[in-house]
């Protein structure tokens, strides 16, 4: 950025570029902060410090690319932790991190209930920093999930978005500050919706992979999980976990947009990753979510022996990145 200012160009950063916090004053967001992001090259995203440094609409050349529920933002301060209130406050977004510690149904497991898909959107970060550094724009912060003689799990998240380019890159470091090994399930939930999606789109997926469909009626769409429908009334939802052998990327494009978007992740922390294909009116998404288990939630991953455990003391590092282009 310090280059187009001593060329000349530019006297500010803002004429490029967009970094600012500004906090909601109406509707069930009320109070909640939001770090507006807007680079150079048309990229244009809402990253909130309230929910856990998740990142919520996105757009990108003025179109919008994520999917956002009906529910829209909410204050975590409404989210309740209960059976499954989830589906009263999910707000989608282009990022929704589910874990630490359980992920998919509510459930059970030991004497402790876990909601469904875990608390971690709930929780709001600490020590955030947002800047400018020469060409990056980098927003970063603490999350901790925590209990009264349990469990303590901390997230270093830093989010890199080039001021001139149209990509975001969400890198986290778990860490288990606790003497004793604790179970950790994570999903990065990951949306998108119209215009971006429509019957127009296609996706494609590395070639050497298996497909698991998740349901009998998941099992009916196999063949044909890549291509989407208009709206469908009434329409039920359908997930694959899709299991990578070598490459770890998704590519989502509509040609009649000029527009595509890859999703690369660090395939050996996240070896899955989960399809969710909803073509319903109104709930109109497709989710590629690179996750750590098959979002069985806590206890059955238990019994099916796929509960992924973090030693005492031990960090992981995960990487997330998705990029925008246009078709040319």
């Amino acid at each position: 950025m310090n280059e187009w200012i001593r060329k000349g160009y530019i006297g500010n950063p803002a004429q490029l570029v967009t970094l600012r916090r500004v906090t909601v004053s109406e509707g069930r967001a009320k109070g909640t902060q939001i770090i507006e992001v807007k680079t150079a090259s048309g990229l244009e995203l809402d990253i909130l410090p309230d929910a856990g440094l998740d990142i919520g609409q996105c757009r990108y050349k003025g179109l919008n690319m994520s999917w956002m529920s009906k529910n829209g933002y909410d204050s975590p301060a409404a989210i309740s932790p209960y059976e499954t209130e989830f589906v009263n406050t999910f707000p989608g977004g282009l990022l929704y991190t589910c874990g630490l510690r359980s992920a998919g149904p509510a459930n059970r497991d030991g004497g402790e209930w876990h909601p469904l898909h875990g608390r971690y959107h709930s929780l709001q970060a600490e020590q955030v920093c947002a800047e400018i550094a020469d060409d990056e724009i980098i927003v970063k912060g603490t999350i901790r999930e925590t209990a009264l003689f349990g469990h303590c799990l901390e997230v270093k998240r830093t989010i890199h978005i080039p001021a001139f380019g149209a990509s975001v890159t969400v890198e986290n470091t778990v860490t288990n500050q606790t003497p004793r090994d604790e179970e950790i399930m994570q999903i990065y939930h990951c949306n998108f919706g119209y215009p971006f999606l429509s019957e127009k789109a296609r996706l494609t997926l590395p070639e050497e992979r298996a497909t698991i469909p998740r349901t009998e009626f998941a099992k009916t769409g196999l063949g044909g999980e890549c291509a989407f429908d208009k709206p469908i009334d009434n329409e039920e939802e359908r997930v694959f976990f899709q299991k990578m052998r070598k490459e770890f990327w998704a590519r989502l494009e509509n040609p009649d947009l000029g527009i595509s978007m890859k999703i690369s992740w660090s395939g050996g922390t996240l070896p899955i990753l989960s399809q969710w294909r909803s073509m319903a009116s109104g709930d109109y998404v497709l989710g590629l979510e690179p996750t750590n288990c098959y979002i069985s939630g806590r206890h059955d991953e238990r019994e099916n022996g796929t509960l992924p455990v973090l030693k005492a003391w031990e960090s992981i590092h995960n990487t997330v990145r998705i990029e925008f282009s246009e078709e040319k």
